[in-house]
This record gives C-alpha cells, structure tokens and sequence, in this order.
C-alpha cells in the first residue's frame, strides 16, 4: 500500500500542474499529503500489534480508517479521471473543427490551382491593356491585388491550421495517456481497498465470538450516533450561516446562497436543493436503499440478545439480499462524506425541505462530496460487519430523527 501511494501522489501532482490557481494547487498538495501520510501511521500501527491484537475491535477500526482514506483518494482519481475525459472531449471537438477548415482552405486553393492551370496566368498588365477604359483598369487592379493578397491570406491561414492540428493531436495524446495513468492509479487503490476489506474479514470473525469486543462495538456506535447528530447540526448551522449572509449582503450573487466552503477540501460544496424534487411526497413510497432488503433493527429502543443490553437506534439497520448496491433514496446533493467509529463510512445527502438521509457501514464510495444525486442512483457498497452485510439508515427533518419504517413503500 505505501509503495503505491509513493506513485499515486506524484501522478496527482503532475496533473495539477495544470491548474490556473496556485492556491488550489498546494491546497490539493497538502491534502493528498496529508492522507498519505495518514495510511502510513494507521499501517505502522497495525503491523506493530501483535497477532491476537490484529484481531480486535481496535484493529478492524483501523483498517476501517484507512479503508476511509483509500476511499478518498478513489474519489479524487474519479474527479481527475472525469476532468480529463471533458478535457479529450473538448481536443476532439476542435480536432474535427480544425480539419473541416483545412478541408475548406485546402479546396478552396485546389480550385484556384486547377484554374490556373487551365487558363494560364492572368497577370495586372494584360488586364490593364484589356481593358475598354481608364476606370475599369483601374478596377481590375484594384480587386486582382485583393485577390492576390486573399490567396495569400488563405495559404498562410491554411499553415496555421496544420499546425493548429498538430498541436490538437500531441495535446490529445497526453491527455489520453494521462486519462491512463489515472485509471491504473485508480484500479491498484481498488485492489487495496479490496485487500484491506479482506483482512478485516478475519478480525471481524473472530469479535463476534468475543462478547468484550462486540461490547466495544456497541460503545462506539452509540457514541457515532451522537456524532451523526453533531454532523447533522453542522450541516444546518453552515447552511442557515450562508443564507443570513445572503439576505444581509446585496454584494454576494445569488449563486452562493447555499454554497458552503468545506475546510478540508480544495473546493466550495454547493448545497442548494431548491431545484430538487419534494421530499415530503416520498413519505410511505420512498425507495430502499437496499434492493430486497430486511430490517433487522428498528428505530427506537432495541434489545441486544447476547450482550443483554439494551440500545437507541437513530435510523433503521438493513440486512443486504444479493444486491450489495446502496441507493440513494430521493433527489438530493452528498452534503458530507466521513468516517465514524463503529459505523465506518459515513454519507450524508441533503434533501429538499430540509430533509437529509444518512448511510453508515458502506465499503467502496462512488460520489464525492457536492455530487448532485437522483433518486435510485448507487451511492456506495454496502459494507460487511459483525451481523453481515447491514447498512444503517436514517432520516432527519431538521434536528429531529425520523422513523424510516414510516418513510419506505412497504413490501
């Protein structure tokens, strides 16, 4: 893993080079720094425990973790990936522009060349001599030397276009070889993702058999559920700070209204959901975000058989059929994208009338934060955990924690 993060890093780094913001490209510099870096320590701690250690609750959080960051680093090769397939997109364009204008010239000059050489050249002095008056001499020298210098015009202009094109066709070469080097840099982190996800495995079999460890696992949910809750308040918080700018500020275009500036990223989320369809109407025929799956906790209180404890439930945790995808359940924007304990990855989308849904325990991400996201579209893989393949979901109007029971068509 840490000897292909040294190359991915460097790869990044070349691709950025690109940018026209300096700002934007040290902040890129400092953030893939930064997860590099983190990968590192959460691995050296790892391979410091010692055989039963590395098959703890700790050690599944920490591969958990740098599951996490594997996950981010996907999400931005899927975000240069997708910049530079634009980018070919618009070499192509102007390639094929480029070619019907050498098409045009090269006929234009074909036909001029042809004339030529069926009638001969036809030079100022025969016209002068030729011609029945002073006035249309002066004429036909007027426009056979804006003829003259319009073929010279387009001669050059045809040159141009050459080289034009041959620029176009190196330009597109790098971009496409680069479109490469991105793809493998992206397959060899799904390649991790997927071997860390299988050592997890292991320690995973061996916490369910371990009632102190399953006792850790329950610690760590209840106290992500109130980090869930704190996340959700921030996300209100933000978005109700930008719109009173809004409102006081005659200044700021109407387009920042619900754009918020996420601190650890390079970038503004735009989290406006005016344009999205009601959220209220999905209320009793709201998709799953689990193809055929079951509930196996319900919101509220819920009796642990094993430990004999009993635990509050903000969301609903649903058991996966064959169908692994997670879906996103109504029209919305992935507001935030983090990692808890307990709960591992977690997405946030946020809804229209204030309305957000929360998906924890997911493996592989395939959106990243301020992707806009339609009802039924894969948002990530369901992860696997102590009880087996369980997403956890809830639903918030507000602060207020909703009963999603309520919300899904019934089966």
């Amino acid at each position: 893993m840490v000897i292909r993060l040294k190359y991915i890093i460097p790869l990044f780094l070349f691709v950025i080079e690109s940018f026209p913001q300096s700002e934007n490209i040290s902040q890129k510099e400092s953030e893939l720094s930064s997860i590099k870096s983190e990968i590192k320590t959460l691995e050296k701690e790892l391979a410091s425990k010692s055989a039963a250690e590395k098959k703890s609750f700790e050690a599944v959080e920490n591969l958990n973790k740098q599951n996490f960051l594997i996950n981010k680093l996907l999400g931005e090769l899927r975000t240069e990936i997708n910049k530079k397939e634009s980018e070919i997109k618009i070499v192509e364009r102007k390639i094929v522009q480029t070619e019907s204008e050498i098409k045009f010239l090269q006929d234009n000059y074909a036909g001029y060349v042809k004339a030529i050489y069926k009638k001969g050249r036809y030079n100022e002095l025969e016209s002068l001599f030729d011609a029945s008056s002073l006035q249309q001499a002066v004429m036909r020298s007027y426009y056979l030397q804006a003829f003259a210098k319009q073929r010279e015009k387009d001669l050059t202009k045809l040159n141009n276009k050459k080289s034009e094109l041959d620029e176009s066709n190196t330009l597109l070469k790098k971009e496409r070889n680069e479109k490469l080097l991105l793809a493998k840099a992206r397959d060899d982190e799904k390649k991790a993702l997927t071997q860390k996800l299988n050592e997890r495995k292991a320690a995973l079999n061996t916490i369910k058999k371990n009632n102190n460890e399953l006792k850790k696992v329950l610690t760590a949910k209840k106290e992500s559920q109130k980090k869930i809750e704190q996340l959700i308040a921030q996300l209100i918080e933000r978005e109700a700070a930008v719109n009173k700018d809004q409102i006081t500020s005659t200044e700021k275009p109407t387009l920042e209204k619900n754009r918020i500036r996420d601190e650890s990223a390079s970038y503004d989320i735009d989290l406006s959901t005016s344009s999205f369809a009601s959220f209220v109407e999905l209320k009793g025929k709201m998709i799953w975000p689990l193809h055929k799956g079951k509930i196996i906790r319900k919101f509220g209180e819920n009796k642990h058989k094993s430990l004999n404890t009993v635990t509050l439930n903000y969301g609903v945790d649903i058991k996966a059929d064959k169908d692994k995808n997670v879906r996103n359940v109504g029209e919305g924007v992935v507001a935030a994208i983090d990692w808890l304990p307990g709960y591992g990855n977690v997405i946030i989308v946020s809804h229209k009338n204030d309305y957000r849904t929360v998906y924890s325990h997911v493996s592989e991400i395939f959106v990243s934060e301020g992707d806009k996201v339609k009802s039924g579209s894969v948002l990530a893989i369901v992860d696997e955990g102590i009880d087996g393949y369980v997403l956890h979901f809830e639903i918030w109007k507000g602060r207020d924690k909703q009963d999603p029971e309520q919300w899904l068509v019934k089966k």
